[in-house]
């Protein structure tokens, strides 16, 4: 009985994820369709994708992060889930 309820707790956290991507995807759908008025017309906020979404702004991010130093705390936390894992110290 405890994994049958420990599943479906997987499970309706699972549908929560799916909801909050599904929410997600529709705020940016209508971030997306935002104008601005100019002069006496509407116009676009964003007139390229790349004024949305900046693509190579958000690689860059993350290979920035991927040469963070690594420092003893993190040095220290990795062994840690090493020995959590089942793995060596």
């Amino acid at each position: 009985m405890y994994e049958y309820q420990m599943r479906m707790k997987a499970f309706n956290l699972g549908r929560i994820d799916k909801e909050y991507v599904m929410h997600q995807q529709a705020w940016l759908n209508h971030q997306v369709t935002l104008t601005k008025e100019q002069g006496k017309k509407q116009v676009p906020i964003y007139k390229r994708f790349e004024d949305f979404f900046d693509y190579k702004k958000r690689i860059k991010e993350v290979e920035h992060d991927e040469k963070r130093e690594i420092t003893p705390q993190i040095r220290k936390m990795a062994q840690i889930a090493a020995v959590v894992n089942g793995g060596r110290r």
